[in-house]
């Protein structure tokens, strides 16, 4: 294997192998039953001599850094359960862990039992090296930045320098323990901070061994969770967030975060990162630092979008199209043809006034501005968070933080199946490999992506579903609601049998799309574990491809069927398309289609934000106020703290994974459809504000603490979010064009206008056709015509009954379908310039962090050939120096003076 894997082989496996507990393990059980001996037994436990809040053994001194929980059953299958705890524990012992249980009778319900964990500094270091974890050598002499002379004005979002940078700024190398004299080591119990310590606690459990189980080995505390052998396994918060820990060893942090950070009166301050990068990790950290980030660029679409929905609310008076709709003497005069077969009657024009009106809120001259806009604002969003990222990944160690050392980390249940060997080509080492034959991989990719295609279709069977009921309720509500019969009722002005439609049918999908998100989310991960990924980066990266597929046509099938389709394929009053044969196709608004889509997105977007909102923060804390409902009746002192995070909810290895997916889809509602709705950006600005205190409040208070985890970027996200922001151009140019009234009536301004005074007058009758009622077909006509209606208007270029190429597209037509077909391409490829030169003009990594990377990597270059050269020279003092002596000591001073010259 590769030398980190060929190290973890070997800490695992030999300590693992001497099984009588002699020579290697022999000291370290003698002194764990020495210090036992010295301790209150489990069941005779002094409450009153140590706070049950603390995080530390009994002895006051070992720390706990992570804890196992089980329920013992007295029944066989228990007894299955008890032989795997007690090999599980004995290897977890000769693996240099020290363990220390809480009987049963301590618990607060009698029945949990806790087993605490504690890493001695001989396990720290030896795994320090495995996981290639870099640690402090010198504090960082490179002089700040220089500050924003707009500080001052910037004040009061600032958080106090403490809680901004808990810790020093230090020069930073892989650790080794071989050169443990170094590294800065004032005390070994608080070098490595209690993030990194539960991270290497779990890399030791999740690839411990407790036993063989049909002829297999079987290791893992994921195995032993899911087979209930254990409850629970969690590292512990370091105090109640409410209050500071009493001991004066425990830094309470989690009480900092809570206060400076999780709180909602806390929602205009900065955020912590660094503190919350120590505390919870950095792949946590680059979350909420790309969360921010987001929020923060989401500011500026916010008010360009506001500014564009005040111009068209200002100028809503001022539109010469619905002036003419609602006008009693034009849009009063003019019938139209039914919107349904047989039970619609005849209706004017006049009577979607008020929707017209509206609809020109999202549908002007600024429509296309904040459409170009967007497209610009995209990337600067996706460039500016790479410098952004950037410099992340020097503050927090992880320049040199690549995937390849994740892939270095296999998946447990990857090595469970590990059954062949077989030489890496690269490493040139004898690896194990899971044995695939080709038809059982065949059979398994087959089955894999069938079953993403079954769960597409299955989609777009749902959103067939609703476009069924809106074409069936659609009848219902035009023929309900008649113009003659509703002309005086204030609430009929607004509410047209479209806009009836499209919310009653929003509402529907938007529960149909909740149903199929939980059983996307299960169906993924089945197919993902299918294929057995080998690493944890990998099995992430497939899982999140296949979610965001899922979610992708879920959330916007919807969205793109009333942007692209609705009311392009409804024909004309001679010849309607119909649906299956019965159900008559949709047709837009005199005024477009646009309203509807934005009434689309607008249920759908606010409604994923409540529904997400509750399920984060109000279901949680429900299931922990059940939890903890006995517990509350007893003494705080009896309420330990294991127990306290014992009634917590699991955060959970995907946990983060959800928080990214919400973001991610809330991102393409506001790319992908911003030209239909301006206001799009201001409704996420407003929740990602909210959902970033919501995310750190259950953060901190509702859920267990989660295993800290490295990432020095946002993974696969960064190129979903790049593949939306370039779709988004396609996009917002077709509703442009296609779904708005713009290219249409910027066709008459300039070729068809017949009025000098006003040009825009007669754009309304020029865009609806004439039909000869004798031509309906029988099942279109109308049961009742009471007004004797001869002619009636549709919404089409279509030649009039008596011309001779009857029915026929008329040359108005063909220049609107250039004008948009041209606007599409010339919009696309202003768009794609701008972004490809911005792009370019902007590099992905400051100048500043480039010289301070390289400053860094120089010092500590030197530092430690230096301090190689004197380990070398200590080595050799007192003895006669021979010739290969002198060479090596000249080899290693070039060494360091290449290293100055560079």
């Amino acid at each position: 294997m590769n030398p980190f894997g060929h190290r973890e082989h070997e800490t695992l496996i030999e300590m693992s192998a001497t099984t009588d507990g002699e020579e290697a393990n022999g000291t370290l059980y003698e002194i764990n039953s020495n210090a036992d001996s010295e301790l209150p037994g489990n069941s005779e436990i002094d409450k009153h001599h140590q706070s049950k809040d603390s995080v530390f053994f009994r002895d006051g001194i070992r720390r706990i850094d992570f804890v196992l929980s089980y329920i013992d059953e007295p029944v066989k299958e228990g007894d299955k359960k008890a032989e795997r705890r007690k090999e599980f524990e004995i290897n977890l012992e000769k693996s240099g862990l020290e363990l220390e249980t809480e009987d049963k009778k301590e618990s607060e319900n009698g029945k949990t039992y806790f087993v605490k964990i504690h890493a001695p500094w001989e396990v720290l270091s030896t795994y320090a090296e495995v996981l290639n974890i870099k640690v402090p050598i010198k504090e960082n002499d490179i002089p700040p930045p220089m500050e924003n002379p707009l500080h001052f004005v910037l004040k009061p979002f600032r958080l106090p320098e403490n809680v901004m940078h808990p810790e020093p700024d230090y020069f930073t190398a892989p650790f080794s323990k071989q050169k443990q004299e170094l590294f800065l080591i004032e005390d070994e119990n608080s070098f490595f901070s209690p993030a990194t310590r539960n991270r290497i606690v779990y890399y030791i459990l999740s690839r411990c061994h407790y036993g063989t189980e049909e002829g297999k080995k079987k290791f893992g505390i994921k195995r032993l969770l899911n087979n209930a052998t254990y409850t629970a396994a969690y590292p512990l918060h370091d105090c109640q967030y409410w209050k500071k820990a009493r001991d004066e060893k425990c830094e309470s942090e989690r009480f900092t975060l809570y206060m400076q950070w999780a709180r909602f009166a806390q929602f205009y301050k900065e955020q912590p990162l660094d503190l919350i990068r120590k505390y919870y990790g950095e792949k946590i950290g680059i979350y909420f630092a790309w969360l921010g980030f987001y929020t923060e660029m989401l500011f500026l679409a916010a008010i360009v979008g506001l500014i564009c929905f005040l111009y068209g609310l200002i100028t809503m008076d001022d539109s010469n199209s619905s002036k003419q709709i609602c006008d009693p003497e034009i849009g009063g005069q003019i019938i139209m043809c039914p919107l349904c077969d047989k039970r619609c009657e005849f209706w004017r024009l006049n009577t979607t006034c008020e929707p017209s009106r509206y609809s020109h809120l999202f549908d002007n001259v600024a429509t296309l501005f904040f459409a170009i806009f967007m497209g610009i604002w995209v990337t600067l969003f996706l460039e500016f968070w790479k410098r952004r990222q950037a410099r992340l990944e020097y503050e927090w160690d992880l320049v040199d933080f690549e995937e390849e050392q994740q892939q270095l980390q296999l998946r447990p249940e990857y090595e469970a199946k590990c059954t062949k060997r077989k030489k890496n080509p690269v490493t040139q080492e004898i690896e194990l490999v899971v044995k695939r034959s080709k038809v059982n991989l065949l059979s398994k990719l087959f089955l894999c992506w069938m079953s993403i295609v079954f769960w597409i279709s299955l989609i777009i069977a749902s959103m067939i579903a609703v476009i069924v009921y809106r074409l069936a309720v659609y009848a219902a509500f035009a023929s309900i609601m008649e113009n003659n019969q509703l002309e005086d009722n204030p609430i009929s002005s607004l509410l047209t049998p479209q806009l009836a439609t499209s919310v009653t049918a929003s509402c529907l999908n938007f529960v149909i799309i909740m149903i199929l998100n939980f059983l996307y989310e299960r169906v993924a991960i089945w197919i993902t574990d299918m294929e057995i990924p080998r690493t944890h980066l990998e099995y992430e990266n497939r899982l999140t491809m296949k979610m965001f597929l899922f979610q992708f046509v879920n959330y916007y099938s919807s969205c793109f069927y009333v942007a692209f389709f609705k009311g392009k394929f409804a024909g004309f009053p001679a010849d309607y398309t119909y649906m299956f044969n019965k159900w008559r196709n949709e047709e837009c608004d005199p005024a477009g289609c646009l309203i509807e889509l934005t009434t689309q997105l607008t249920i759908v977007m606010a409604g994923k934000q409540i529904w997400g909102n509750i399920q984060e923060a109000i279901v949680p804390w429900i299931w922990n106020w059940w939890g903890r409902r006995k517990a509350r009746n007893n003494p705080e002192n009896l309420y330990s703290r294991w127990e306290q995070d014992y009634d917590m909810q699991t955060f959970g290895g995907l946990g983060l994974f959800y928080e990214y997916l919400e973001m991610v889809i809330q991102f393409g509602f506001i790319t992908l459809f911003v030209a239909s709705f301006p206001l799009a950006p201001l409704l996420a600005l407003l929740n990602n504000i909210l959902e970033i205190r919501v995310d750190s409040w259950k953060l901190t208070t509702q859920f267990r603490r989660p295993v800290a985890s490295k990432a020095h970027s946002i993974g696969v996200w960064q190129e979903i979010l790049n593949g939306m922001a370039i779709l988004s151009v396609v996009t917002n140019a077709f509703i442009v064009a296609f779904t708005s009234d713009m290219i249409p009536r910027l066709v008459y301004y300039y070729a068809y206008s017949e009025y000098e005074h006003s040009l825009m007058d007669g754009y309304i009758s020029s865009s609806l056709s004439i039909f000869n009622v004798s031509d309906f077909k029988e099942k279109s006509m109308p049961n009742e015509n009471p007004m004797n209606i001869t002619l009636c208007r549709y919404r089409d270029y279509r030649y009039p009954p008596d011309h001779e190429r009857k029915y026929m597209h008329t040359m108005q037509f063909w220049h609107v379908l250039a004008a948009k077909m041209a606007f599409i391409i010339i919009m696309e490829h202003v768009v794609f310039i701008v972004k490809f030169f911005v792009a370019w003009l902007i590099p992905d990594v400051p100048s500043e962090v480039k010289a301070r990377v390289k400053r860094e990597k120089y010092l500590t270059q030197k530092i430690l050939h230096e301090y190689e050269l004197y380990k070398l020279k200590e080595k050799l003092s007192g003895r006669q120096y021979c010739e290969d002596a002198e060479k090596q000591v000249i080899a290693t001073e070039g060494k360091v003076q290449l290293s100055e010259a560079m």
